[in-house]
């Protein structure tokens, strides 16, 4: 072999080797850190029953992280001279920031510089939703750190509940996902809790007229108005996102949203439109197992958005603060 072949096909080898690297794969860290899922596994089964609400906001942080930047731990990055993620609406109720840093401390313990944020908000996302009875799903890691987090983006770019079905499919659509992981993911909300405030327009002044949403179940939103949201600036009660299951992974936030009884604009969204109502009926007619199956599918999708391997972004130190 010439000499200058041999040397085209060392550099294709180093190009192919370095495109592998750069992907994530499941036990990305068998041999730098053979016991960081194992470590992230046990922490989260010890202590997620003290507070099984803490699971819905740690997928919804996977949620947001995913859709700013794609995911890399850019939530978790606390203000500097600019507002960071972490302050933008959309993310001031999301909980769980000291349950990632507990668990990020443990790993750097045992594996220090190795084991990233994102990869820790990816499979604690999974494993808290797993331990409280819902889905598993496979996450493959080897993702890294961003060092940029801008409160406009996102607002800009996370969905928000009072979103109609052409913005949500824009939203998702920017992602890479499609109207099927809308109708999917949007199953996450059969667990988990909200303020009046992020759908007390919906009972009392919907088009800005004192109107109520005709889209929404005219007895249920008596009842919120009697007994939960006494009026429109409660920002202090909390109400069950599926009343009567919020605790259980099921199918019966669909349900609720075929009776209409979606707490969100985004949740009676998924009726207007043709695809997106097919699916819903789908899966009603369906079992809870080929839920869990397609839920599965969509999150893993999500958890790939634009990630950062190989060389980009960094190992955080501390998920709050990019690396001096």
């Amino acid at each position: 072999m010439k000499m200058s072949n041999y040397f085209k096909v060392l550099i294709l080898c180093l190009l192919a080797v370095a495109s592998t690297q750069a992907q994530l794969q499941l036990g990305f860290y068998t041999y730098s850190c053979p016991s960081a899922e194992q470590i992230i596994q046990n922490f989260v089964h010890e202590h997620i029953h003290n507070a099984p609400s803490l699971a819905a906001t740690l997928i919804r942080m996977h949620f947001h992280d995913c859709f700013v930047r794609g995911c890399d731990a850019s939530i978790l990055l606390n203000s500097t001279n600019k507002q960071a993620e972490k302050d933008a609406p959309p993310n001031l109720t999301v909980r769980g920031f000291d349950f990632i840093d507990r668990i990020k401390s443990l790993v750097e313990a045992e594996c220090p510089g190795v084991v990233s944020c994102a990869d820790i908000i990816a499979l604690t996302a999974r494993d808290s939703i797993a331990a409280t009875g819902g889905p598993y799903w496979k996450v493959p890691t080897g993702r890294r750190d961003g060092v940029i987090s801008n409160l406009v983006e996102a607002r800009n770019n996370i969905p928000a509940p009072f979103h109609n079905i052409t913005t949500l499919q824009s939203r998702f659509a920017n992602q890479g996902l499609d109207l099927r992981d809308l109708v999917l993911l949007s199953g996450a909300h059969t667990i988990g809790i909200s303020l009046c405030t992020s759908f007390s327009n919906r009972l009392y002044n919907f088009t800005g007229k004192g109107d109520q949403d005709p889209s929404l179940d005219s007895e249920y939103a008596t009842n919120l108005k009697t007994f939960k949201c006494k009026n429109i600036n409660d920002n202090t009660t909390i109400v069950e996102m599926d009343p009567g299951s919020r605790k259980t992974f099921d199918l019966s936030y669909y349900n609720q949203v075929v009776k209409r009884r979606g707490l969100f604009e985004s949740d009676s969204a998924l009726l207007k439109n043709s695809v997106t109502k097919a699916l819903v009926t789908q899966l009603l007619h369906g079992s809870l197992e080929n839920f869990y199956a397609e839920f599965a599918k969509s999150i893993e999708k999500m958890g790939q958005i634009k990630v950062k391997t190989g060389s980009h972004g960094e190992i955080r130190k501390h998920c709050a603060f990019v690396n001096s």
